[in-house]
């Protein structure tokens, strides 16, 4: 149990320290990290092909990849009122992830389909993606990445009604370990009136 506290209250200290850091410190202190990682596996830190490299990939980490760290990148959610006032299903499929696995940090790279019944507000397409990248430029689990996806459209729309599936293949999976480059992991949210058997069948009939 001690071990257990310990571990969260570093990590609680780190997202702290990590949270009143600027860009460029974030980007330097990576940076000089990479280098050293770079230098103890044996790599020549100052050969003119890599010796960018740590900065390059300090940028990407902070700037792209993990940008959905900071809480600033968090997408503004535009609505617009639903004339027709009928409870339309609106979905929006094939969405591309790129997300990272927080257990190895490599690539997990699917699709999103989203869904939701209209209320009397409509959101932005554009809205849905940037909703769905925003999640998934984190280190990640799949089924937490569907919970906070659905999560993010139900706060915004203040409904339950909303549905999403991913579908990714885990190249922890398919380059490590087990080596298995043939599956996919599918995990679903279904919420309110996706529920009910129809509706749901209804959204899987769409998005296939």
């Amino acid at each position: 149990m001690q071990t257990n506290g310990a571990a969260t209250s570093l990590a609680i200290i780190t997202h702290i320290e990590g949270a009143v850091l600027t860009e460029e410190m974030k980007i330097k202190r990576i940076g000089d990290h990479f280098r050293e990682i770079m230098r103890i596996m044996g790599l020549d830190v100052d050969d003119p092909g890599i010796v960018d490299t740590p900065q390059r990939v300090a940028k990407m980490y902070v700037r792209e990849i993990f940008s959905g760290l900071d809480p600033s990148n968090k997408p503004v959610i535009t609505l617009f009122e639903d004339k027709s006032k009928h409870n339309k299903m609106i979905i929006e499929k094939d969405i591309t992830i790129y997300s990272y696995c927080e257990h190895h940090f490599v690539p997990i790279i699917g699709k999103a389909h989203v869904a939701y019944i209209s209320h009397g507000k409509l959101i932005g397409l554009s809205k849905l993606n940037r909703i769905v990248q925003y999640h998934a430029r984190k280190p990640q689990l799949q089924e937490r990445l569907t919970e906070d996806i659905a999560i993010s459209i139900q706060e915004a729309l203040d409904i339950a009604d909303v549905a999403v599936m991913v579908d990714a293949v885990h190249l922890c999976v398919a380059s490590r370990g087990i080596r298995d480059s043939n599956s996919s992991t599918v995990t679903t949210h279904y919420g309110g009136k996706f529920r009910n058997e129809n509706v749901k069948q209804e959204f899987l009939l769409t998005i296939k």
